[in-house]
């Protein structure tokens, strides 16, 4: 059977690492490289202990890009860009890029912006692809079937709670267990890096969105999950806005209209968002769930592979929710 050749690009984090677990289980990948210059030439397992006995993959400390059809960046925030200006990647070979160098749609590249839930059609054409951010995922997904019928008609209001790993594996004071644990705090109120690239899509959908847009981002005691709650005003009744987000979503595997109120052990280890939505005078409320390290960066990443190359969606991400 044929595989999709794969490599790694700063393969020793968080999301190298999940990406790392879906792709050994993908039935039509191989994984050829996994590039980390601070770990070259151990086994990957000893970074990723997990996966003891599960692969004898080791890391590299130069990338063989010949030997890859797709070629996955997970290096921090600007690092994607400085590699890519560095290299000569061979033609025809994708990139999928989990950083913030290319979500922004400047005209300064060619990155497709990679929520399929909004460009499914651009995604499966693209060579290159800017994977969105988890908070912005999560985010996007409680609002774009609303700016898709331009029925954001004022402020809309944000507080999204997040586990310890959205801020990645290099310890800081924020993260450590010490700290972290049983403990809360709310940062970068109203000035979030992922700001941008909700404004973004919500006006491409709706060019005339104009209104507050107004995100508290919150750090949780709990190690990975994102959940969000929106409100903002909107005329209809429940049953319409149900409606609205139904069809918005039909067809897209991943993103699921419930009628439940959701919690987070509902989606963590999966590449599955739920999406739930309340009704309060004038404001609908819109509560979503996903986990920050599967939807919301490594597994919508593979979701988006899968789209490039022509397999179906779900390949190899159909995952276990942890439940309890």
């Amino acid at each position: 059977m044929y595989k999709i050749k794969a490599g790694i690009i700063g393969a020793a984090g968080y999301t190298a690492g999940e990406l790392i677990r879906i792709l050994l289980r993908h039935p039509l990948v191989e994984i050829t490289f996994a590039q980390s210059a601070s770990h070259a030439g151990q086994p990957v397992c000893h970074v990723h202990s997990d996966l003891v006995g599960e692969t004898e993959l080791q890391f590299t400390a130069e990338a063989e890009l010949s030997a890859a059809e797709v070629i996955f960046l997970c290096q921090g925030h600007g690092k994607s860009a400085a590699f890519l200006g560095s290299v000569q990647i061979p033609s025809g070979v994708k990139v999928i890029d989990l950083s913030t160098d290319f979500r922004m749609q400047d005209g300064t590249h060619d990155f497709i912006y990679g929520l399929p839930e909004l460009f499914r059609d651009k995604i499966k054409n693209a060579v290159h692809v800017a994977n969105p951010g988890c908070f912005a995922t999560g985010i996007q997904l409680a609002l774009l079937p609303l700016a898709s019928s331009g029925l954001l008609q004022d402020a809309v209001h944000v507080h999204a709670i997040t586990g310890s790993t959205g801020a990645g594996q290099q310890p800081s004071e924020t993260t450590h267990f010490s700290w972290r644990e049983g403990n809360i705090s709310a940062y970068k109120i109203f000035e979030h890096q992922h700001e941008g690239e909700i404004l973004q899509s919500l006006r491409y959908l709706q060019p005339g969105f104009n209104y507050d847009f107004n995100f508290v981002p919150i750090r949780g005691n709990f190690t990975r999950g994102i959940f969000v709650s929106a409100y903002t005003r909107f005329d209809g009744s429940l049953q319409e806005a149900h409606t609205l987000y139904e069809s918005y979503y039909q067809g897209h595997p991943f993103t699921v209209v419930t009628s439940g109120n959701p919690h987070l052990k509902q989606v963590v280890n999966t590449n599955k968002a739920l999406v739930y939505l309340e009704k309060h005078g004038s404001r609908l409320v819109i509560i979503t769930c996903s986990d920050n390290l599967l939807k919301g960066a490594s597994g919508q990443a593979v979701q988006n592979m899968n789209l490039m190359f022509d397999l179906e969606e779900t390949t190899g991400l159909m995952l276990k929710p942890v439940a309890f």
